[in-house]
C-alpha cells in the first residue's frame, strides 16, 4: 500500500538532515514541497543540499498561503490531502518536505491528519527542529537539571504572559513581533537573557548574543531563546 510520509529536512543546513530522511526521498515516487509564495522553497533547496540529483525526482508544489484566513487555509489543506490522496490511489508514495521537524508547527500536520483519518498509510519522519539547532549555534544548552523548556508561538496572543514562566523560552514564529517582544522584555521586573539566530544554517545567518542587537527587521526564520537570569 502506497504511503505519504511527513518529512522533516531540519533547520537549515543540509547536513542535518537525517540518513531515513535522504533515503525515503530516494525512494519515493513523488516529493511535495509547500508552495507559500516565496521565490525559493527553502525545504527543496535544504533537501537538494543533501541529494544532488533531487531535481530528476518528480516535484510537486502544492499551494499553501501565508495566511491566518482560516476558510482560505482549510480550503488549501483539502486541496493538497485530495491531490495526496489521488496520488496515493494510483500506488505512488508520496514525500512531503517540512522545514524542522513536522510535528512542531508544521503546515503538514494539516494534510497528515486528512489523508490519515481517511484511512491511509502516514508515517512521521522527524527532523531537527530549528530551536535545538539554534541553541547549539549558541554553543549552550537549552535547558539543564529541573528547568523546563517552553516553546511559544511568539506572534499570537499570550506570548507576554508566556514570558513570565519559570524556564527557557523558545520563541518561534515572531515574524513581525520582533521589535514589541524587544520592548517589553525591557519592562519586565527580572527580564531574561535574550539570544537570537536569524536563517540559521542557510545563507544569510545572523547570530545575535543579547537583546541589544537583534534586529527588529530580521525574517520570519528568526528563533529567540530566553534564559532566567541565574542569581
Amino acid at each position: 500500500m502506497a504511503k505519504l510520509y511527513g518529512l522533516g529536512v531540519g533547520p537549515g543546513d543540509p547536513e542535518l538532515m537525517t540518513l531515513k530522511a535522504v533515503r525515503i526521498i530516494r525512494e519515493s515516487d513523488i516529493v511535495a514541497i509547500p508552495k507559500s509564495g516565496q521565490s525559493v522553497n527553502v525545504a527543496y533547496t535544504i533537501a537538494k543540499g543533501a541529494i544532488a540529483d533531487l531535481d530528476k525526482k518528480e516535484i510537486v508544489e502544492l499551494d499553501m498561503p501565508m495566511t491566518r484566513d482560516k476558510a482560505k487555509l482549510a480550503a488549501s489543506h483539502d486541496a493538497a490531502a485530495e491531490q495526496v490522496k489521488a496520488w496515493l490511489d494510483a500506488g505512488k508514495n508520496v514525500a512531503f518536505l517540512t522545514l524542522g521537524d513536522p510535528t512542531i508547527y508544521s503546515t503538514y500536520t494539516y494534510v497528515h491528519n486528512r489523508v490519515r483519518d481517511a484511512g491511509y498509510e502516514t508515517e512521521i519522519v522527524p527532523g531537527i527542529p530549528s530551536f535545538c539547532a539554534v541553541s547549539a549555534r549558541l554553543n549552550d544548552s537549552l535547558t539543564e537539571a529541573e528547568e523546563a523548556l517552553h516553546v511559544i508561538p511568539a506572534s499570537y496572543a499570550g506570548t507576554e504572559e508566556a514570558l513570565h514562566m519559570t524556564g527557557t523560552k523558545v520563541l518561534m514564529k515572531s515574524g513581525k513581533s520582533i521589535g514589541k517582544l524587544k520592548e517589553y522584555i525591557r519592562t519586565m521586573d527580572n527580564p531574561p537573557s535574550v539570544k537570537m539566530v536569524e536563517r540559521c544554517g542557510m545563507e544569510g545567518e545572523r547570530v545575535f548574543q543579547n537583546i541589544d542587537e537583534i534586529d527588529e527587521e530580521a525574517s520570519y526564520f528568526s528563533v529567540l531563546i530566553l534564559r532566567d537570569q541565574k542569581n
